[in-house]
C-alpha cells in the first residue's frame, strides 16, 4: 500500500477539524450526554493570548513507531467535551484506532465547529501552538505506521501560560 495516500488522508482529516465534520456510522456508540452546539461557547477561543503549547508525539505500538503529519487544537466547550467523551471514551486522553473513532455515533454530527479548530504541522514528531488565550483545549493528532492509523487525544489547560506535552 502506498504510504503517502494514507498520510495525506490523515493530514486532511486533521486540517478539517480532526474528525469534527465526519459523519459516523451508528454502532451503539458510547453515551456521553449530548450538549447542543452553540457557537457562543467557542467565542473565548478566538481571542489571542500569551499562552502556548509545545508538543511532541512519541507513540509506539506493537514494535512500530507512529508518525504524525498534522495536529488539531479544539477548544474545550460543553459541546466538544460531550462529543469527545463519546468519540474517545474520555475527556482527558486516549489513543484509539481511527476506525473505532469513526464508527462511534455522536449527537449532531453535522455541527460545524471547524472554524474554531487551530491546526499545526507536526515535523519530526514536534508541533506547537502560540498566541493562545487561557482555557481548556483538546489536542487531536492522527498518527500512522504502515497501514495502521491511530488518533491520539489529550486535554490541556493553558491557564498557566506555556504548556509542554508529550502524546500519548
Amino acid at each position: 500500500m502506498n504510504l503517502l495516500k494514507p498520510l495525506a488522508v490523515v493530514a486532511a482529516i486533521a486540517a478539517a477539524g480532526v474528525l469534527a465534520g465526519c459523519e459516523t456510522v451508528p454502532s451503539g456508540g458510547l453515551s456521553g450526554g449530548a450538549s447542543p452546539f452553540n457557537a457562543a461557547d467557542f467565542a473565548w477561543s478566538t481571542n489571542s493570548g500569551p499562552a502556548s503549547i509545545d508538543g511532541r508525539v512519541d507513540f509506539r505500538q506493537d514494535g512500530q513507531t507512529f508518525t504524525c503529519g498534522s495536529v488539531g487544537l479544539t477548544p474545550d466547550t460543553p459541546y466538544t467535551r460531550a462529543r469527545f467523551r463519546t468519540l474517545y471514551g474520555s475527556t482527558e486522553s486516549a489513543a484509539l484506532p481511527e476506525a473505532v473513532v469513526r464508527a462511534r455515533t455522536v449527537a449532531d454530527p453535522n455541527a460545524d465547529y471547524r472554524s474554531f479548530v487551530r491546526s499545526a504541522t507536526c515535523q519530526d514528531g514536534r508541533f506547537s501552538f502560540s498566541g493562545l488565550p487561557s482555557g481548556g483545549w483538546f489536542i487531536i493528532a492522527p498518527v500512522s505506521a504502515g497501514g495502521d492509523r491511530v488518533v491520539l487525544m489529550r486535554h490541556v489547560d493553558t491557564r498557566n501560560g506555556r504548556v509542554a506535552v508529550t502524546l500519548p
